[in-house]
């Protein structure tokens, strides 16, 4: 079954704690802190691969984790780095946090941290000084991000294949590609999008998509098109599909092009062909009669015979011009978005001291300094200062 939305929680690595230790060395008896760094968090990070198809590899709330990052040590021995959570999604993959985009993954290997990693506390060597020698606290490491994302897939297709349920899409599909897609004699045969390469006698290739039946209605959510009118958006050329041993070719291309347009997306700006199918079953089909400066040709085929399939196969590469190759950038400049949180991730900090912890800076909330707190191994009876109140936590 094809899956092109899915949702899922990003929970990113707590950054490690920061280490409180001194230098102990024989004959140095009054060494300084000496305590290392905790290592950030892992992020959560989602790759486009176009090995893959669809997002049938993502569990239904699936919860996405990253590693914590390691505590520091003595000796200035820093943590390590929490590990990445990576999942690879296919290219066309659009990242949602609610309604706001926040990545669109069109091209292979582009990448995007959804879910930033926690910083990791600063160990008490940084906070000697010259009148505060022996610092005994040192800082906890931060939680890392954790949110609600929703992935669409549009497909990315140089030509897709619209038209009414049995106009002979996907009949059309296998006879000009490798595709294999179900094939009967009743309506909805496809109920999702199928892919499809063409491949011209120079080696060139087309990527072809059959996109289920649409009626009329279907921008509205009648039947099964409004769910899959999203693929169509990114098709470089639209293929019109109508069967022509019915007398009213113009009236059901008129029905497609309204829900099209009642879609929006500039789908009814697209450049299109229309292609009159099954030739075979009336001698002489009706003529289309509709001109139309979005329509580049009108093709008269058969997919049971095969007549006009090469004079089709040929029009897809004359319309369809090679894709430009992208220009090199720097490595500082991506072609894709990244999202990095919004808030100030260093608004407040939390230090451990020998009696418990405290905040420094504006406090956060008291359920999320709760779960910080219970991260960092919090125990009943420790202190928590927080500014010139001391709390003892329970």
């Amino acid at each position: 079954m094809f899956h092109d939305q899915a949702k899922l929680t990003a929970a990113a690595g707590r950054g490690g704690d920061g280490s409180i230790h001194f230098r102990r060395e024989k004959y140095v008896p009054r060494g300084g802190p000496d305590g290392g760094d905790g290592g950030d968090g892992g992020d959560v990070v989602l790759v486009a691969d176009g090995r893959k198809r669809d997002l049938s590899g993502v569990r239904p709330n699936q919860k996405l984790r990253a590693g914590r990052g390691g505590g520091g040590g003595g000796r200035l021995s820093n943590g390590a780095r929490g590990e990445d959570a990576v999942l690879v999604v296919p290219i066309g993959t659009q990242v949602f946090a609610g309604e706001e985009l926040v990545a669109d993954l069109a091209r292979a290997g582009a990448r995007v941290v959804v879910a930033a990693g926690g910083t990791g506390g600063r160990g008490n060597k940084h906070f000697a000084s010259p009148t505060r020698q022996t610092p005994r606290f040192a800082e906890i490491g931060l939680p890392g991000d954790e949110k609600e994302i929703e992935l669409r897939l549009k497909l990315l297709a140089d030509a897709a294949l619209v038209g009414h349920p049995n106009a002979g899409k996907s009949s059309l599909l296998t006879r000009i590609s490798n595709a294999r897609p179900k094939v009967a004699e009743y309506p909805f045969t496809t109920l999702s999008p199928v892919l499809g390469t063409v491949e011209s006698s120079d080696g060139r290739q087309l990527v072809v998509a059959d996109v289920p039946g649409l009626i009329e209605g279907a921008s509205e959510g009648i039947g099964l098109g409004h769910e899959f009118l999203a693929h169509l958006e990114r098709a470089r050329l639209l293929v019109h599909v109508i069967d022509s041993s019915e007398d009213d070719a113009a009236e059901r291309w008129r029905t497609i092009d309204a829900e099209l347009a009642a879609y929006g997306a500039g789908l009814d700006e697209r450049r299109q062909i229309v292609i009159l199918n099954k030739i075979d079953l009336k001698p002489e089909p009706p003529s289309f009669g509709i001109e139309d400066e979005r329509i580049e040709r009108v093709l008269r085929v058969s997919a049971a015979t095969g007549a006009g399939l090469d004079e089709l196969r040929g029009t897809l590469f004359e319309l369809v011009p090679p894709e430009e190759e992208p220009e090199e950038v720097a490595d500082e400049m991506v072609d894709f978005l990244f999202y990095r949180p919004g808030a100030d991730r260093r608004r407040y900090r939390v230090f451990r001291t020998e009696r418990g912890f405290r905040v420094t800076g504006k406090p956060p909330g008291e359920e999320e300094l709760e779960a910080i707190l219970r991260a960092a191994g919090a125990r009943a009876g420790d202190t928590v200062e927080i500014g010139e109140e001391q709390l003892e936590w329970e």
